[in-house]
């Protein structure tokens, strides 16, 4: 992972994210992907870990149904060796770091990580199940 690289991955990751469109958002992502996050355990209950990009396209469009007005702002990104870090702010304020370990050019891994003790950090409604 370059910078170069990193920058263009960014872009397009947070433009699908704000034009909420999954098919774009997934191409990014390898069919057998492994995704943990706290907000994914909030929604769909469970232990928080998505496997497989059906399973991740399911996740993220309840996300979407639940959070209508989602909107991302990257603050900054960080390149390690087939990683990457996602510091962005969401539409409710909340920081939020998403961690994405590479195969090639795709996501194999992700963590969606929030900062602070907020127990609806991504501001779904209804989320509290």
């Amino acid at each position: 992972m370059n910078h170069t690289t990193a920058h263009t991955f960014v872009d397009s990751w947070v433009t699908a994210w704000n034009a909420h469109d999954l098919d774009a958002l997934l191409a990014h992502f390898t069919d057998d992907v492994t995704f943990r996050s706290p907000v994914a355990a909030q929604l769909l209950g469970g232990d928080g870990v998505i496997r497989g990009k059906q399973a991740l396209r399911t996740y993220w469009a309840e996300g979407l149904r639940l959070i209508p007005d989602l909107r991302f702002e990257v603050l900054g990104s960080y390149v390690g060796v087939d990683c990457l870090v996602i510091n962005y702010r969401n539409q409710k304020g909340g920081l939020v770091n998403e961690v994405l370990v590479f195969d090639g050019p795709l996501v194999a891994e992700g963590y969606g990580t929030y900062l602070g003790a907020d127990t609806n950090p991504a501001g779904a409604r209804d989320a509290q199940r």
